[in-house]
């Protein structure tokens, strides 16, 4: 018996471009989030959120008329109730000081903590990024057409962008968002507004810092264990280096979370507020005010220019080793 090959035109919609590069974001993602110790991550990464959230609102109730604050301490005598106006009307004269250092010391903290669980999450992600498809030659299937070198290049850094997000950038803008929902003025808006403009702005120099190295050291090795070992050489050893007190400057700048970290505290300048707070609120006495000024100027940086420059060649030294290996084999 005959049988006939009935061929037809394929009529369905091509999803296109943005789709195939998702498809490769999202495959990654996904088996991210199956994992146990990401989803602590993950946990850790927004309780941070919620603590800004909670700090501001507990700190708002300072200078909300009827707060608790000024409730709870009207319970307690004409003293602490006493207290409590001055360092409302405190926060009221002074709100540039106290809010707007306020946030600039939540927000870097959190980013302190959220850089710290995303190059632990890069520990993780590195292995899937490229060097798996180098080593089963799946590059030769994945960069033929309709999958081209730059969907691949973009569905990867999708994946690197997608773990910020998720561990950094949104419980940052969250946190915030909840923050401004409770807060009893605009000064908390005002003020605010400078330091998660610059949170968001270390945010991005840590993406574009963090996603080329990623994907520099994921393609410059063929088995998983060595591309580990690189990422944690690069991460941990050279950040224990570079912290040497006797280390080379070109040496320091060879570590990742060094420039990082002078570069943090450049947009931060978490120092700055500590001082200002020490030289302009009237309360606090000669100790309190020598301390604050001493740790302002012990966490301030020094070499953010030479960070810059280190980053930017950290990063374009991954994008050239990237480039070169990403092609079928």
């Amino acid at each position: 018996m005959e049988k006939s090959l009935d061929l037809s035109r394929w009529n369905e919609k091509p999803l296109g471009v943005p789709y195939r590069r998702w498809t490769i974001t999202s495959l990654g993602l996904r088996q991210l989030v199956k994992t146990k110790l990401f989803r602590l991550f993950l946990m850790i990464g927004w309780a941070s959120g919620l603590l800004i959230a909670i700090t501001a609102f507990v700190f708002s109730q300072a200078v909300a008329n009827g707060g608790w604050l000024e409730s709870y301490a009207a319970e307690l005598g004409p003293r602490v109730g006493a207290i409590a106006s001055a360092i409302g009307a405190l926060i009221l004269l002074y709100p540039d000081v106290c809010v707007g250092g306020l946030f600039t010391l939540m927000f870097w903290l959190q980013s302190t903590v959220a850089l710290t669980l995303c190059l632990f999450a890069m520990t993780m992600i590195i292995p899937g990024l490229v060097t798996r498809d180098r080593n089963s030659n799946a590059l030769t299937i994945y960069l033929s057409r309709p999958i081209t070198s730059v969907d691949y290049l973009i569905g990867k850094f999708g994946t690197i962008l997608g773990v910020l997000l998720l561990l950094w950038t949104g419980p940052l803008v969250v946190g915030w968002a909840a923050s401004m929902l409770l807060s009893p003025s605009r000064d908390f808006f005002v003020h605010s507004f400078g330091p998660i403009t610059h949170a968001l702005y270390f945010n991005l120099i840590a993406l574009f810092a963090l996603a080329p190295l990623a994907l520099g050291v994921s393609a410059v090795a063929r088995s998983s264990r060595g591309t580990v070992l690189l990422w944690l050489g690069l991460w941990l050893i050279m950040g224990f280096v570079a912290r040497g007190p006797h280390t080379p400057s070109w040496l320091k700048h060879a570590s990742i979370t060094y420039n990082l970290e002078q570069v943090q505290r450049a947009v931060f300048q978490p120092g700055e507020a500590l001082r200002k707070a020490a030289q302009d609120l009237p309360l606090l006495n000669r100790d309190v005010s020598r301390n604050l000024d001493r740790i302002g100027s012990k966490i301030e940086s020094g070499d953010a220019p030479s960070a810059y420059v280190g980053l930017t060649l950290l990063a374009g030294l991954s994008c050239v080793v990237f480039l070169r290996k990403l092609r079928a084999e």
